[in-house]
């Protein structure tokens, strides 16, 4: 219990701060690689690192059944997931894709109570409720569009898509047969998706548009700023959490993201930080706050708490 009370604030804020680096780190990286092969690249190489580590330390090998599932949740994450905002990354502005990743926690409360084997308690709170909504107002308010900023309709679906299909990637995930191993299911999970990403970019005609000898140095540096970073160190403690946290309390990261974005846009690439961004971030950050407040116990949400301990 010690334990956890000190890893899941830690894996917070690994998910919170790195992902929210992904997304400058993505702009860069397919400036000069094609974004299926890029995402591909990133989870396989991630993903095969991971495996061996984990085996190397004792972990036991996977039955066929934790592969398949690990597939799914795979394909489901990092195809249609990730994939699907890389690809949209380049024919959206990053405002607006985080705008539209920021509905990732409606999706997880909403498919998390209607996909639950008891309905009754897993029904949101009216304060989950409050504090989804509050932090896609917060989310709105950071990255308002202006009367000139029109938005690709074909990259807006696929990033409603991603969100959709992250949100029930992860809730699977709790409840699918996988190893008891974090870094063995976020290993197999990367190579799978990996394996999927690398099908799609063949299937979209990257192959014939790209060229290893035209990978900038500033690609290529991204590229391995999400392997490492993005994908070994973030997505190793998104795994945890997805078993460690209620899906409500996991979806908050969708609201900070930005937040990091919006830091990071102003100190490398000098965007200006308005009255209106401090007034988003305190919305968001109160959102955040709002939905990570433990209830006062009942008899039911005690039965709920005590499952997730």
């Amino acid at each position: 219990m010690m334990r956890r009370r000190f890893a899941v604030p830690l894996a917070f804020g690994l998910v919170y701060v790195l992902w929210g680096s992904t997304y400058l780190a993505i702009r860069y990286a397919i400036q000069t690689i094609p974004p299926f092969f890029m995402a591909g690249t990133r989870f396989f190489v991630a993903g095969a690192i991971l495996y061996v580590w984990s085996r190397a330390r004792g972990a036991p090998k996977p039955t066929t059944t934790q592969w398949r599932n690990s597939a799914i949740a795979g394909t489901l994450l990092l195809m249609f997931g990730n994939g699907f905002v890389t690809w949209a990354e380049q024919r959206v502005p990053s405002g607006i894709t985080a705008v539209l990743v920021a509905t990732v926690p409606l999706w997880m409360v909403v498919l998390g109570w209607l996909t639950s084997a008891d309905g009754a308690s897993a029904r949101p709170t009216p304060r989950a409720w409050v504090g989804v909504a509050l932090g896609l107002i917060g989310v709105a308010v950071l990255v308002r569009p202006t009367a000139d900023n029109t938005v690709d309709l074909g990259g807006a679906v696929a990033l409603l898509i991603a969100s959709i299909c992250w949100s029930y990637g992860s809730l699977f995930g709790r409840r699918a047969d996988l190893p008891k191993s974090p870094l063995l299911t976020t290993g197999m999970e990367m190579l799978t998706g990996g394996t999927v990403l690398f099908a799609a970019g063949l299937l979209t005609g990257e192959s014939a548009h790209f060229a290893p000898s035209a990978v900038s140095p500033a690609s290529l540096l991204a590229l391995l700023y999400l392997i490492t970073l993005g994908s070994i160190v973030g997505y190793s403690a998104y795994t945890y959490l997805v078993t460690a946290v209620t899906p409500a309390k996991l979806g908050t990261y969708a609201y900070v993201n930005p937040v990091i974005a919006v830091i990071l846009g102003a100190t490398i690439a000098g965007e200006p930080i308005g009255p209106m961004t401090v007034v988003a971030i305190a919305i968001i950050i109160g959102a955040v706050l709002l939905l990570s407040l433990k209830p006062r116990p009942t008899p039911t949400v005690a039965r709920s708490l005590a499952a997730d301990s």
